[in-house]
């Protein structure tokens, strides 16, 4: 049987093709839910020239996978215990991670030539890992050995991005660079955005609606530096919620009236468990990450034949779950990444008979949009959404946190260096344009506000603790911890037009700056004492050419966290301002 590709699946193709002709660098790809990865794999394989092994971390991948290659009257072998079959004979060979690991002497073969690893998010950084046994073995037999990946998830919280390079598609834009981390998978190859799926009819779009009140309020739980919740801080919220949750099935079962299937997701087990109980006996089942291997097999099996109408879970089905029918999406737990967010409402997003859309309802205040690309950084605050941002170096639209209007434009965007870069002779470089940045004291070069040392002239960056410290131990220097700033109309003694700007204190102190605008000179020097630090959005052109485009344009300004001044004779002279302070001193804006 000849089977025809995709036009999507046949540029994954080629870029496969194209990537490893040029650098054995393992890579990955990126396809969301029901773009059909299979039908690349099994295209990999038959046209291979050496051996291949697909490798899965669960028996149903390998047999979804092994299934899908054989339909096209190709021949394969399955080496999996949980299937029952441990043979590799054939030229191309699907196998569970496990099973593979325990029987490396049956894989002594220098013809594989390609490794293709199916949920590619679950290969561990840990060098000991079953994955890296395997990875191991195989290049130790063939040095040259090609290894791809697939996953829909290429963000994973506590890991972050699963790769350093993604390639861009189009040959006139800028490749993005994930993190300067080192990764196993080097280079994202191709990717293809959701938007993509459902724009073309590949998958059932999805009716969003917000709940009529926000339940529960997730905003105040503190998270880990991956953004992840504690579970004994989400317990002690959902405490005393009863009522609340509730009422929240009560509405889901009213809106499954017509649906066929509903998966709920819950946001510890204390609370899976609690919703099962408010759900109609008989119809749902619950599966958390300890339900026995049988119990969940024979779960998910009903559920899949419809003699279940609700699966509650917890953290365990977000991703390699295929059931068509699900049709209702409840979410009553915090999504920490947009990439968390998309699989969960992908569970529902397959094309099934008579299925015309997924309803989606989000009781838990995530208010992530779903089509947004991922930022790859926990939300800064619940008002954060994500913003693009071109680099006004090199063109690169950036993708960041930020905050925007009621119009939608740019108030704010957390974003700190272009991740845009360019490849020359096979080297990558970044682009070293800055939104936010620490100047070093000693050459002027612009760093990262995190940087301890310059990285133009390796020489240490004063520590702004330390500076503040200095500040406040000298009898004539003032520290003004910046509550609020205005930027006004002025003029000097002279009747000379200038700006004058003010930096107040939360206990009503306030120290001032005055520049004029009249030469380029002048404006050069606000610019670098005062606009270059201050500008909202560096990205964005601005010349201040004149005082009433600055007064008309004060939004485009941020204030200070903190200033230092010194007392000379008649006025307190500013030494510095510190913007995006990361330290021991308390801000202004977390006053309590």
């Amino acid at each position: 049987m000849v089977y025809q590709l995709r036009p999507y699946q046949k540029d994954a193709v080629k870029s496969v093709i194209r990537h490893f002709r040029s650098s054995d660098d393992p890579a990955l790809i990126v396809l969301p839910t029901g773009a059909g990865k299979s039908l690349v794999i099994s295209e990999l394989g038959r046209i291979a020239r050496g051996r291949v092994l697909v490798l899965a971390h669960v028996k149903e991948l390998v047999e979804q996978n092994h299934a899908k290659y054989e339909s096209y009257d190709l021949k394969a072998s399955i080496f999996s215990a949980g299937l029952g079959r441990k043979d590799a004979d054939e030229q191309v060979v699907f196998g569970s991670v496990q099973s593979v690991v325990r029987n490396l002497e049956q894989f002594n073969d220098n013809g594989f030539t390609l490794l293709v690893i199916d949920e590619c998010h679950r290969v561990s950084l840990e060098k000991n890992s079953s994955y890296h046994k395997v990875i191991d073995h195989l290049r130790s037999l063939n040095p040259k050995l090609k290894i791809l990946g697939l996953t829909a998830t290429p963000y994973r919280l506590g890991i972050g991005w699963l790769y350093q390079y993604q390639h861009s598609q189009n040959k006139d834009k800028k490749g993005t660079i994930r993190t300067t981390d080192k990764r196993f998978f080097k280079d994202c190859i191709f990717e293809l955005p959701l938007s993509y799926m459902i724009k073309n009819q590949f998958l059932t779009p999805a009716t969003m609606i917000d709940a009529p009140v926000v339940f529960y309020d997730f905003s105040q739980l503190s998270r880990d530096p991956f953004g992840r919740y504690s579970e004994q801080e989400l317990n002690s919220l959902l405490q005393g919620k009863g009522r609340a949750t509730q009422q929240i099935i009560r509405q889901v079962i009213k809106e499954a009236t017509d649906r066929k299937g509903a998966m709920i997701f819950a946001s510890t087990v204390d609370h899976a468990r609690e919703i099962q109980g408010y759900l109609p006996e008989g119809q749902a089942a619950l599966v958390i990450g300890n339900t026995p291997g049988k119990e969940r097999d024979a779960i998910i099996h009903a559920f899949k034949e419809q003699k279940l109408k609700y699966l509650v879970n917890v953290s365990v089905l977000t991703t390699g779950f295929d059931a068509p029918h699900v049709d209702l999406i409840a979410i009553l737990r915090p999504t920490e990444s947009v990439s968390l967010y998309q699989q969960i409402v992908g569970r529902g997003l397959r094309l099934a008979p008579n299925k015309q859309d997924c309803l989606v309802i989000d009781f838990a205040g995530n208010r992530y949009n779903l089509f947004s690309p991922e930022i790859g950084s926990p939300k800064p605050d619940s008002k954060s959404v994500p913003v693009t941002v071109p680099c006004p170096a090199c063109g690169h639209e950036n993708s960041f946190w930020g905050v925007v209007d009621n119009d939608g434009d740019l108030v704010e965007h957390y974003g700190r260096r272009c991740q845009g870069y360019l490849e020359q002779e096979g080297e990558k470089e970044q682009c070293d344009f800055r939104y936010r940045f620490k100047e070093c004291d000693q050459c002027g070069a612009e760093n990262d506000i995190a940087a301890r040392k310059c990285h133009e002239c390796q020489k240490p960056m004063v520590d702004p603790d330390q500076k503040l410290k200095e500040a406040l131990n000298l009898k004539n220097c003032m520290v003004i911890r910046c509550s609020g700033m205005t930027i006004e109309a002025d003029e000097n003694r002279q009747g000379k037009a200038r700006i004058k700007v003010t930096y107040f204190d939360e206990d009503g102190a306030d120290v001032k700056e005055y520049f004029q605008l009249e030469t380029p000179a002048q404006q050069g020097a606000f610019y670098h004492n005062f606009g270059k630090h201050a500008l909202i959005n560096r990205a964005e052109p601005f010349r201040a050419d004149s005082i009433s485009k600055i007064i008309n344009n004060h939004k485009k300004f941020r204030k200070p966290d903190f200033v230092i001044a010194q007392k000379e004779k008649h006025y307190w002279r500013i030494l510095e301002k510190l913007f995006d302070y990361q330290g021991a001193y308390r801000k202004a804006d977390s006053a309590e």
